[in-house]
């Protein structure tokens, strides 16, 4: 499955294969695997980026157009 936010989001943040690579402690072409979806993204890869770009994993893999879903009030 091709992820295309990933690469997205990476361009947007001006981000290199390389700078989200060593941010995920692998090698710049396993990265670049996930973003091309010739590799499946681990679970812990999506969340780290989740929180490294500030959005949901929802979003990230696109399963959500709202970059930040909004939380519902505590009851």
């Amino acid at each position: 499955m091709y992820f295309h936010r990933i690469e997205e989001l990476r361009i947007d943040h001006d981000k290199t294969q390389q700078e989200i690579a060593d941010l995920l402690h692998c090698q710049r072409e396993v990265y670049r695997r996930y973003e091309k979806g010739t590799r499946e993204i681990p679970v812990w890869a999506v969340i780290r980026l989740a929180q490294y770009y500030q959005c949901s994993t929802d979003y990230l893999l696109g399963l959500s157009c709202k970059k930040n879903p909004e939380v519902p009030p505590a009851r």
